[in-house]
């Protein structure tokens, strides 16, 4: 296949996802910000009104919580179970196997944009305008892709030899909502634990949207520095090990 044949086929594979995602849901692109809306609120009431934290502007403060998780664990679920989904497709047609899983994560990308979309929102009617530190928003969403796509070919190749591998993934999801700072901010955080946490990537990237957007200041250099690292080594692990999984993924699929 040529690098055009390549394109076509990922753009495909896609908005084949987009497409399955919301077909016959009458609310259409409207949940993916239901979801973080809903939560939001209810979290936003629970920890403002029955017990108050005294953490200003608790929504966004939530939202720069909630918008990587939901990423996070749905592009995970997602990769994890590609290569099983598209069975048919991989058996039929010559294409590098790598791109089925890092297809399905950046499919989400899609949703992602539109909940950073409604986090922008939110952030704008309390009073949060843009400055010179928003510059660093993409760069630490780019880490944070990197980080899911290496994550994602990883268990993917697990997940045709071992069909348990998906449970494994949502239980370990379940446990990130609180082993992450989503509710909680970093200062309740003991002081042991703190380095774990910087070498979580999702951690640090909730650490990053809450100094640009809450802050406004540029995240530090040494979380950037912790997230490119990690996040380049989860891919490159993950790559190399999908590359020596898949060489009998066609007796199991």
């Amino acid at each position: 296949m040529w690098r055009g044949d390549y394109l076509f086929l990922c753009s495909n594979l896609i908005l084949k996802d987009f497409r399955l995602r919301y077909r016959h849901m009458s609310l259409g692109v409207f949940w993916s910000l239901l979801n973080p809306i809903v939560m939001m609120g209810v979290l936003t009431f629970v920890f403002t009104i029955m017990f108050p934290n005294g953490i200003q502007k608790y929504p966004v403060f939530l939202l720069c919580g909630i918008v990587p998780y939901n990423f996070f664990t749905v592009a995970w679920t997602a990769g994890t179970t590609s290569m099983v989904e598209n069975a048919g497709l991989i058996k039929r047609v010559a294409v590098p196997r790598f791109i089925i899983p890092l297809t399905a994560v950046i499919s989400n990308c899609v949703h992602l944009c539109i909940q950073i979309g409604l986090l922008f929102f939110i952030a704008f009617i309390f009073g949060i305008r843009p400055n010179r530190a928003w510059w660093w928003l993409p760069f630490v969403w780019l880490m944070e892709t990197f980080f899911v796509c290496g994550l994602a070919l990883l268990s993917s190749g697990l997940y045709v030899y071992l069909r348990d591998m998906r449970y494994v993934v949502e239980s370990l999801n379940t446990m990130l909502f609180w082993l992450v700072p989503i509710i909680y901010d970093f200062s309740a955080i003991p002081q042991r634990f703190i380095p774990i946490f910087h070498y979580n990537p999702l951690a640090a990237l909730i650490f990053a949207m809450r100094d640009v957007l809450l802050k406004g200041v540029a995240p530090p250099n040494s979380l950037l520095i912790n997230l490119c690292g990690v996040s380049f080594l989860t891919l490159g692990v993950g790559f190399f090990s999908f590359q020596r999984l898949k060489t009998r993924f066609y007796d199991y699929l």
